[in-house]
């Protein structure tokens, strides 16, 4: 009897991570991705030690370190005096305290370092989902998808990993919009050497704003020689949901003209920018039904402003195939179906939390405890029972 046959829709960070984590459990896997060929999209990743040590266990980990950044401190500052509120070490001493560093980098670079782990007969590109239909309530048989070139194929598990625009959790649960949140943001990468004389280059510093809209955050990338500037602004009038737009570097510097000298000279070193506008969804109340389930921003897409985007969607990774590995290669359709319910069990407090306090913006910007967000260790978490 063959393993059971899991399909993946979206080869993002957390359904290439989904992936390896099954194939290491015994299953097989394919990966769908609407996009003809892989290319270089993105700017930048914050992965905190929570998402580090969870990609650790996949064994990219290694593969990151080549290129990644390991920001010094986690900094607050104030937008127009400067003054730090708090100052939170990381690098060796968060490699000590959580298991992991944190690491900052291209995103190309962590989606290549997934790709490479992921054979390549496992993803099928070109092939965007537009439909699927499962059997009736626990009854065995395929799960037959749809794709836009007419195309089908036939799966034994189906994992929405397709973002925020999730077309498996429009089959599961009908259409809906995203929230637009009101604020847009900027996006900029700018050698380090332009910045030289700017104190906490080596940090990851964050300028808290006089509203919970409007902020700086700056990080090293590409082992420090470059810094990521990323800024947010309330702006209601522009609703564009795209993160490749071009934005206007003079809009950008007008936007934050109030804030301290050491922020605005990050800002005039910007020689272009991308904006986007910010959505959000609520929490979902459910995430599962039967055989098909979902990850990262298609059940939880989040505000920025506590980094876990990507962390959040690497660790449903990890826990989703601990929950289908404990079920076994050789499970049947109603053990697999009580094995991503569990998963949904085991995630959907901690998702809703985050996602809840990246929407407040408050998350340690006068230090407090990051304990509850970096500590927790997606391998060593109690499974669902």
């Amino acid at each position: 009897m063959q393993a059971p046959l899991i399909g993946i829709n979206g080869a993002g960070i957390g359904g290439l991570a989904a992936a390896i984590g099954l194939l290491r459990a015994g299953f097989r896997v394919r990966v769908f991705e609407q996009a003809a060929q892989f290319a270089r999209v993105g700017a930048d990743i914050n992965l905190t030690p929570n998402a580090v040590r969870a990609l650790d266990g996949l064994g990219v980990g290694d593969a990151l370190r080549e290129t990644a950044a390991q920001p010094s401190h986690r900094i607050s500052r104030t937008w127009d005096t400067g003054e730090e509120t708090s100052r939170l070490e990381m690098a060796q001493t968060a490699q000590a305290k959580y298991g992991a560093p944190q690491l900052t980098m291209h995103r190309a670079d962590l989606l290549q370092a997934l790709e490479r782990a992921v054979p390549a007969d496992a993803i099928a590109l070109g092939k965007k989902l537009v439909s699927f239909e499962a059997p009736p309530q626990g009854q065995p048989g395929s799960i037959r998808l749809t794709f836009a070139d007419g195309t089908h194929d036939d799966v034994d598990v189906l994992i929405g990993a397709d973002g925020i625009h999730s077309v498996v959790r429009t089959g599961l649960f009908g259409p809906e919009s995203p929230e637009f949140t009101g604020v847009v943001a900027y996006r900029a990468v700018v050698p380090a050497h332009r910045l030289d004389g700017l104190p906490n280059l080596g940090a990851f510093t964050k300028w808290w704003g006089p509203n919970p809209s409007s902020q700086i955050v700056t990080f090293p990338l590409n082992l420090g020689r470059d810094i990521f500037v990323f800024a947010t602004t309330p702006q209601d009038s522009w609703t564009l949901e795209s993160w490749t737009a071009p934005g206007d570097v003079n809009e950008l510097r007008a936007m934050y003209a109030d804030y301290h000298g050491e922020a605005r000279a990050l800002l005039d070193a910007c020689d272009s920018v991308l904006k986007s506008a910010l959505y959000v969804r609520d929490p979902l109340p459910q995430w599962s039904r039967e055989r098909v389930s979902l990850l990262g921003d298609a059940c939880h897409p989040m505000m920025p402003f506590m980094a876990q985007g990507a962390g959040m969607a690497i660790e449903d990774a990890v826990v989703l195939s601990r929950h289908l590995a404990a079920a076994g290669t050789q499970a049947d359709a109603v053990s697999l179906a009580d094995a991503l319910g569990r998963y949904e069990a085991a995630r959907r407090e901690r998702t809703a939390r985050v996602q809840i306090g990246s929407r407040g913006n408050q998350w340690l910007k006068e230090g407090g405890n990051a304990d509850w967000v970096y500590e927790y260790d997606a391998w060593q978490t109690p499974l669902a029972a």
